[in-house]
This record gives C-alpha cells, structure tokens and sequence, in this order.
C-alpha cells in the first residue's frame, strides 16, 4: 500500500496521481503500486511540487511494515533502531499574527488593579 499526502501542492500534480492512486480526501492519495512505479511517481512529486509539501508512505518488510519519505517537510523521517519515527521541529513556528506578551488582563491579575488613587 502507497500513500502520498501533499500540501500546498499544484492542480496538475493532483491530477497526475489521480491517475495511479485512489484521492480519499482533499491530497490524500493511496492505492497499490509497483516499487518501479511507487518510486517514478516519487519523482515525479518531487519536481512537480514547487513550494509544496509531500509525504510519502509505503509498505516494506520488518517489524514496523512501513516508512516514511519528506519532501520539503517541517517534519523529518529518523530512524532509530530500525523504527521510523518523524522528528518534529525543535523550533516552535511562530505565527507573526498572534502578538506576544502579557494580554492586559493578565497584567491586572498579575501585578493587581492600579488605579487612580483615592
């Protein structure tokens, strides 16, 4: 079994894996597949994605039965004693929308009410 998941990808790459493999869901692809062709299909997601992202995950012999392959992925594939694990940024990805600090509710609950004098 084959799945390939991608994000931000191109209309046309979706429309070329819909050609070997079944859409579930919006970018999520599996089927069963060749290793000759599991391995072009690869290829071909990997020159078609641009600023995109790919996951691809597939069947191999051993005690997980599986692995993993990123392409321009935050998350990284590692192996560890012969079990796959996806190594998370060490990093938080900080969303330049959400302004930091203290909110001013939790200032007047921190340092208390100060106000005018009586």
């Amino acid at each position: 079994m084959t799945v390939i998941i991608l994000t931000a990808c191109p209309p046309g790459l979706r429309g070329h894996l819909t050609q070997w493999l079944l859409e579930l869901t919006a970018s999520v692809y599996v089927g069963h597949v060749s290793t000759r062709v599991r391995d072009r299909l690869w290829t071909r997601v990997t020159e078609m994605a641009g600023v995109g992202r790919a996951l691809l995950v597939y069947q191999v012999p051993g005690e997980q039965r599986l692995s993993f392959v990123a392409h321009d992925h935050h998350w990284v594939p590692v192996d560890l004693d012969g079990v796959t694990l996806m190594r998370r940024p060490v990093d938080p990805i900080v969303n330049p929308a959400i302004p930091g600090g203290w909110s001013k509710a939790a200032r007047r609950r921190r340092f208390g009410k100060r106000g005018r004098p009586a």
